[in-house]
């Protein structure tokens, strides 16, 4: 049937007026940006279409595509953003590679400089073929207006095909404002490899043969509905479950068969399960550093367990471990397949999946920490309070394994977090989870550190009226590299000690609820206040840097260090 041409699409537009709608077409209700010069006309455009297209205005580029990436995993649709050239691309560039390593649909726009003044150095030119070549799906420049619904027709194609990712095109501000007469695109749609019956097969008789199988989660692709079905496969069949980096989610945690994380510094008994595992089946992980814990479970090329490795790309399998069992597939279609079959009885996997299970319950209960606020106590006392959908946002640092070890998550996409190990994004995914889901708890947690990376968004989430509880966890130190100072040159503390504000003072400044907090036993009730309140919250947590993660001490780290140099010093 031929496609009916709207009277809008036949009228000449602007370049600004086709990309935007080009953007409602393709379903995008959202983007995230700073305005800049670069890209006037396309913020017109959005103007006269407010009602179906919002630009929520961050506080700096780099927020602006974390928020972008974040919308994307919780709405499972591409985040856009929007910024100017040169140094708002800059910025925007973690964003972007964050985008990359987590497998995440983006679409990028920069406004770029006009054509007549390209290849000359001009005011914040920037080729942006080359910059992000190496960390973006595509990279291309709209030359002409009547082009933008092909590139926009593309990017939105590829962003979300095989192996998601990000997707950059540059509008030069010319191309913006310029006339053209073209039709609209439908939108992209999404296509997803579905596994054969011949693959499933194979996987199910390579589980069926296994006294010790594992199964690791994590990736892109996966589904509500594929969580589902594979928690009551894996409980069915007595088959032990364990995610990838901050892919907690992806699996009901007090699920009988849930077995903990593959994430960074992983309880030792996860990695004990994978290297006394007799057959590994890897659904959407990559099976990258932080999962493999240094490519040391399994050890590449080859794991000495049978791989069964599924994946939306083709282009993943092989190329740093050989599988036994290549399987390309969408995980969620491969995920809901597998679960319909099933696996004969096994008094052997039956045991060794209530062992997996019975690890990871004894290390659920926090440790006392040293000092005056417990964090152990605090997250406690968070899992009694918070709603089994609440949206748990954070970036990088090792306050962060408190949550890691200590919150059992159970809905999908209520975990969001980079699993490229960037600073900065719990705030701006708090702003991105509060816009995609208002009605939802979501409750940041971000080091002092990571916090002041993009603290600054504090600003987003007051002009939008949104109402995250922000958890800053404050030890006068970069935690995670101070842990790996005091291993690998103790007591030689070197630029990494910070000298913070009031944080709590600074979130009244923005009109938030705050205080600190810093001694255990006032735990309860600020948290009730917090979470009561209305509008937004702050709460400072002043901790002391000798409670450095969950399982251990700094100063246990240094002594241990030492003792590791007086012994080489006498061999």
């Amino acid at each position: 049937m031929t496609q009916q041409v709207t009277t809008a699409a036949k009228k000449p537009r602007r370049g600004g007026e086709i990309l935007a709608d080009g953007l409602i077409a393709n379903g995008a209700t959202t983007l995230f940006g700073v305005p800049g010069e670069s890209f006037l006309a396309l913020l017109d455009a959005i103007h006269n279409r407010k009602e179906a297209l919002r630009f929520i205005s961050c506080r700096q580029e780099g927020g602006a595509a974390y928020m972008a990436d974040a919308y994307a995993k919780l709405t499972g649709r591409p985040g856009v953003c929007v910024v100017t050239r040169g140094p708002g691309a800059c910025n925007a560039s973690i964003g972007v590679h964050t985008a990359f390593q987590d497998s995440t649909p983006m679409i990028v726009l920069i406004g770029q400089v006009a054509r007549g003044h390209r290849e000359r150095e001009a005011f914040q030119e920037v080729e942006f073929r080359h910059m992000f070549a190496p960390f973006a799906k595509w990279v291309a420049e709209v030359d002409c207006a009547e082009r933008i619904p092909e590139h926009l027709s593309h990017a939105f194609h590829l962003a979300q095909s095989g192996r998601p990712g990000p997707v950059v095109l540059a509008l030069p501000e010319d191309v913006l404002t310029e006339l053209a007469q073209v039709e609209d695109l439908p939108p992209a749609r999404k296509v997803v490899a579905a596994a054969g019956p011949a693959d499933v097969d194979a996987v199910q008789a390579a589980l069926a043969r296994a006294e010790r199988p594992l199964c690791i989660l994590g990736g892109p692709g996966w589904s509500n509905a594929a969580k589902e079905a594979f928690e009551e496969f894996a409980e069915r069949s007595g088959l032990p479950v364990v995610t990838s980096l901050r892919c907690q989610d992806y699996f009901d945690n007090a699920n009988p068969a849930y077995a903990g994380d593959l994430g960074i510094a992983a309880n030792p008994e996860v990695v004990s399960l994978v290297r006394e595992a007799d057959m590994l089946l890897v659904i959407g992980a990559r099976l990258g550093d932080m999962t493999t814990q240094g490519y040391t479970a399994p050890k590449p090329p080859r794991s000495a367990q049978v791989l069964a490795h599924v994946y939306p790309d083709g282009g993943e399998l092989g190329r740093v471990y050989y599988p036994d069992i290549p399987v390309v597939a969408d995980s969620s279609a491969f995920a809901q397949a597998l679960a319909e079959r099933r696996l004969p009885d096994s008094a052997a996997r039956s045991a060794w999946t209530a062992q997996a299970r019975a690890s990871y319950e004894a290390l659920l209960p926090p440790r006392e920490q040293p000092g005056a606020l417990d964090m152990g106590v605090l997250m406690t006392a968070l899992q009694e309070r918070l709603d089994e959908d609440a949206i748990i946002t954070n970036g990088a640092g090792n306050y962060s394994a408190w949550i890691h070890k200590h919150r059992q998550f159970r809905r999908y996409r209520t975990q969001l977090a980079p699993t490229s190990g960037a600073m900065g994004y719990g705030v701006p995914a708090a702003v991105a989870a509060k816009l995609a889901a208002p009605e939802r708890q979501v409750i940041c947690f971000a080091g002092d550190g990571c916090f002041q990376m993009n603290g600054q968004e504090l600003g987003t989430i007051m002009q939008n009226r949104l109402d995250p509880l922000i958890i800053v966890v404050n030890n006068g130190t970069l935690g995670t590299i101070r842990m790996h100072q005091e291993r690998e040159y103790p007591e030689h503390v070197y630029a990494t000690d910070l000298v913070n504000p009031d944080f709590a003072v600074l979130a009244r400044a923005y009109g938030f609820h705050s205080e600190v907090l810093e001694r255990t036993e006032d735990i309860p009730g600020a948290l009730d206040r917090a979470l009561r309140s209305e509008g937004p919250a702050l709460i400072e947590c002043r901790i002391e840097a000798e409670s450095i993660s969950p399982r251990t001490t700094l100063s246990t780290i240094r002594a241990n260090a030492l003792r590791r140099k007086a012994e080489n010093v006498a061999l």
